[in-house]
């Protein structure tokens, strides 16, 4: 190539760009140096050459289809062209911005509702570099139906976890939106509960045997994992205790929210109607009506249950309540005659497996949080309650622990472990009727997604879409009330 020739034409190609086209590649350029220095790394930079050529020199016909004879050819392209700038447009959205959360469950109810459609900023506690780059922006891990219902991303590369400043860090009530940790490892066929409960309940031979009613055995990084969100309840290096429902950090008895939920078994002077859930705000899921035979009556009357005069036992129901619900039902002493609260099983299958076995859902811990540079001493107990940190969050997966009590890391015997990473405890305001940090631990900083911070929409699953589907009176709030 004659360098003088070349010379010449950038000159006269940049002489004739529209001062528009200038202005467009001003502002594209200033977002990608900001972008560059918000990622700490000046190679991004390099993107400013190939920009530089798309809005200015010209020298790669990206736009080549514009000047083609075939009209069907300029329509089709035209077409991709948009949508590929889209997709480009909302991977960057999504990545660093934030994006759009649907609400699946009631663990958070009231405070969030099922069918509630959040805003969740990423940039509120720093947004994660994607770990897994190459992979379909609109959906989570899996493809829709219609397009196969394959993975949504590849393997690899994978990038190493690294989190942008944010705005601000988690605290103390904060609702938000993690990858679940325990959805490492998923059983394609039985995804709830978790592999690792599976494991405990059948064992891993049996979990992994091929089974139908499991099916395959995947892996999946941190940040194709599913979406969870719950309250933060524990901060890194703070211990826990749930006593009678109550938590306690470091010992000092904390706020419960006021939507907070229990279970509660509640009796009534005559059948509940319509009317009455909905001005008790009991959602139609939630509507439980016990069922009693004669042989039942003297137990119900020892837990202070009424009985008739004929011997038969007025209706019982049993649905999560608030505070404010019961209070509603303590006014109403003419149509709500008992209340009681549901007792915690003590049957369940809590974290850590081993060192949990005598508490329940309500009677929690202590449990001490881990914390990023703090050391801890390697014994049984600690091994018991921490090797998932060490082993499937900090990556030394053959760590274990040998019969004499001795713990190998990276294959050298260890007695101490220094956290690599912050972690935190995550809980439903539906307390029991949340799988949380109790079930399955905690919450490691790189599983962090973001915070939910405005309602966009709300539907209300049990009612049509004209006649009060729409939940006008939530739209546009705050999805962190508290």
């Amino acid at each position: 190539m004659n360098t003088t020739n070349f010379t010449t034409g950038l000159k006269e190609r940049i002489k004739a760009t529209k001062p528009t086209r200038w202005a467009r590649f001003g502002i594209v350029a200033l977002l990608v140096l900001a972008w560059t220095a918000w990622m700490g790394n000046w190679w991004l930079a390099l993107l400013l050459v190939p920009l530089f050529d798309i809005y200015i020199t010209g020298y790669i016909p990206f736009t080549w289809w514009k000047n083609s004879k075939s009209k069907a050819v300029r329509t089709v392209m035209s077409w991709v062209d948009a949508i590929v700038y889209a997709i480009i447009v909302v991977y960057f959205v999504f990545a660093f911005v934030g994006q759009n959360y649907q609400i699946p469950s009631s663990s958070l109810e009231k405070s969030l509702l099922v069918g509630d459609y959040l805003w969740v900023n990423k940039m509120a506690y720093g947004p994660r570099v994607p770990m897994t780059p190459v992979h379909f922006p609109l959906v989570q891990n899996t493809m829709p139906t219609w397009l196969g219902g394959t993975k949504s991303y590849l393997d690899n590369p994978q990038i190493k976890y690294h989190r942008l400043k944010g705005l601000d860090t988690v605290k103390t009530g904060d609702i938000v939106v993690f990858n679940f940790p325990a959805g490492d490892t998923v059983a394609v066929n039985m995804q709830n509960p978790d592999y690792h409960t599976l494991v405990r309940l059948y064992g891993r031979e049996a979990v992994n045997s091929g089974d139908p009613a499991f099916g395959e055995i995947i892996y999946r990084p941190v940040d194709r994992r599913e979406n969870y969100v719950k309250r933060t309840v524990g901060l890194p290096g703070e211990t826990l205790e749930i006593r009678s429902d109550s938590i306690f950090i470091n010992g000092k008895l904390q706020p419960a929210p006021a939507d907070a939920q229990h279970n509660y078994y509640f009796q009534t002077r005559r059948p509940l109607t319509e009317s009455d859930f909905e001005r008790l705000d009991i959602s139609v899921d939630d509507r439980h009506r016990i069922s009693t035979s004669p042989a039942d009556y003297p137990a119900l009357a020892t837990m202070g249950f009424d009985t008739n005069a004929d011997g038969t036992i007025p209706p019982i129901y049993f649905a999560p309540l608030t505070a404010g619900m019961r209070a509603q039902m303590l006014a109403q002493p003419n149509l709500f005659s008992h209340l009681m609260k549901q007792p915690a099983p003590t049957d369940d299958t809590l974290f850590p497996e081993g060192i949990a076995d005598g508490w329940t859902r309500a009677d929690y811990g202590p449990i001490w949080i881990p914390r990023r540079g703090t050391t801890i001493p390697l014994n049984r107990e600690n091994w018991a309650t921490y090797n998932r940190c060490i082993r499937n969050y900090e990556g030394h997966h053959d760590a274990y622990i040998d019969e004499s009590g001795t713990v190998h890391i990276d294959g050298k015997p260890a007695d101490s472990y220094t956290f690599d990473m912050d972690y935190y405890f995550m809980m439903g305001d539906n307390r029991d009727n949340s799988l949380d940090s109790r079930y399955w631990g905690f919450v490691p900083e790189d599983h962090i997604v973001g915070k939910p911070m405005m309602i966009l929409l709300s539907l209300d699953k049990d009612k049509g879409l004209f006649s009060g589907g729409i939940r006008w009176n939530r739209i546009l709030r705050s999805a962190n009330p508290q």
